[in-house]
């Protein structure tokens, strides 16, 4: 057995039916030329027969229990690999949507804490002659950001590489890496897992005494600069509402080549479009159903810190800052405009801070979401934010699996108490995969969400090019 650190365990602690706490992905698949009709059954087959099992990916909780929660893990020999990777074909006609309708059904499940938390699930039966996988993994395992890193070192850019890599073999992290793509100079998203900040304070130590003049600094900011957006600003909408455990999921791809042209012609950033897609989705959404409130919705991001681009030092200056969404503005220009000042805004007071009082302000900007748990809270408040908006990062070329090409990687996040759905984004190639995951009861129609997203970078389109 080995110790489970106080951060793993937190995430078994607050799991419920209602709150499911794995991360999951949806990959897409095109057959290599000349496959057959049992190719993906030996997809199964060579997944199921790589049997030895890497440490993380082979550990349990162990029992018992405590009152406050796992304390160890315990490790697991051999496993039952019909189990872990499943095969399963759709019904006709084999549509994405009824790819996503099963994905919904898998990503509201719990995953059994008997046995180490991760499922593989094969898909054939599309239409298109694609096959799928979804995984997930519980978040006290790998968070969001280290389950796409292991399924990228699992892919090859060779289409002839035939190994047959997994993520959960032994020794898959000490592959070689692909090499590092050219940084982001147009301020783009970030690698970055919202859940994480909170559980990387612990480490402030002397920058503890710094905190009270960096809070003053954000309250003054907060106070003067009317651009600067402040937890609980944001109104009441239907996505502010306690959830329960059925999920929804709907995923489309966006050419990053359309999104970098309005970042261009705009002025802006990657991470500006992207908002604005999201905010002009959204305000149309909740309008179609009477639900669209007189106030911007806002929506917690990462953004990049970094004073020079060029910093390589700096890389890692990633804060979570909230940021409206232009949702109570009819033109995507003037939408575009106040986000981008928004960010501005944030970047300008994180950039005055340390980078622990950057950690630290960060997760007081997230920790709003914790007295959602409490019976009867909702409602009594404003909500921190309506959603949160972030993003994995993929991979920058084309990728293979098997001699299988890499389509799509569509992220599953979490859905939390009071934030009823959760846009992820992740990019792949030149493209970025949108991800969006909802509470099934409380956000109907979520696939309306994705016919917005198009609309919205249209209407960009047609503003700025």
């Amino acid at each position: 057995m080995s110790y489970m650190p106080v951060t793993d365990s937190m995430f078994l602690l607050a799991e419920s039916r209602e709150h499911p706490m794995h991360v999951g992905g949806l990959q897409l698949f095109t057959p290599p030329d000349g496959a057959g009709p049992d190719h993906v059954r030996s997809v199964v087959e060579t997944m199921r027969a790589r049997t030895e099992i890497s440490e993380k990916f082979g550990r349990r909780p162990a029992d018992p229990v405590g009152i406050l929660g796992n304390t160890w893990w315990s490790s697991v020999d051999e496993l039952d690999m019909d189990y872990y990777v499943r095969h399963t074909a759709l019904p006709k006609p084999g549509r994405i949507r009824e790819l996503f309708q099963q994905v919904s059904l898998w990503h509201e499940t719990l995953l059994d804490r008997h046995r180490p938390m991760w499922e593989v699930h094969v898909v054939e039966g599309l239409e298109d002659g694609r096959y799928a996988v979804f995984s997930k993994v519980h978040h006290s395992l790998v968070d969001g950001v280290s389950a796409l890193r292991y399924m990228t070192l699992a892919l090859s850019n060779d289409p002839n590489d035939m190994e047959g890599r997994v993520v959960w073999q032994p020794g898959l992290g000490r592959r070689p890496k692909p090499a590092a793509p050219a940084k982001e100079r147009s301020g783009g998203l970030l690698p970055f897992n919202p859940l994480d900040t909170v559980k990387q304070v612990g480490g402030l130590t002397g920058e503890v005494l710094g905190m009270l003049p960096a809070s003053l600094k954000v309250a003054g900011s907060a106070f003067r600069d009317h651009d600067y957006v402040a937890p609980f600003q944001a109104p009441h909408t239907i996505f502010n509402v306690p959830i329960g455990g059925a999920r929804r999921f709907v995923a489309q791809s966006y050419s990053l080549d359309r999104i970098d042209a309005v970042r261009t012609a705009a002025g802006a950033t990657v991470n500006d479009v992207v908002l604005a897609m999201c905010g002009g989705a959204l305000r149309a959404y909740l309008a179609e159903l009477g639900e669209l409130p007189d106030r911007s919705l806002t929506a917690m991001v990462p953004v990049s810190l970094r004073k020079d681009a060029d910093d390589v030092d700096a890389s890692n200056a990633v804060g979570a800052v909230i940021a409206t969404l232009g949702t109570d503005l009819p033109e995507a220009s003037e939408r575009l405009e106040v986000i981008r000042e928004s960010v501005i805004s944030a970047r300008r007071v994180m950039g005055e801070l340390s980078p622990l009082q950057v950690l630290a302000v960060s997760a007081a900007n997230i920790a709003g979401l914790a007295p959602g748990m409490l019976p009867g809270y909702q409602g009594v408040s404003r909500p921190p934010f309506n959603l949160i908006i972030s993003n994995v990062p993929g991979p920058r070329e084309a990728m293979y699996w098997n001699g299988a090409h890499l389509d799509g990687v569509y992220p599953a996040s979490i859905p939390w108490e009071g934030q009823a759905v959760n846009i992820t984004i992740c990019t792949n190639n030149r493209n970025l995969e949108f991800g969006i995951t909802a509470c099934r009861t409380s956000v109907p129609h979520v696939q309306r969400i994705i016919h917005h997203l198009e609309d919205a970078l249209a209407e960009l389109e047609r503003a700025f090019t």
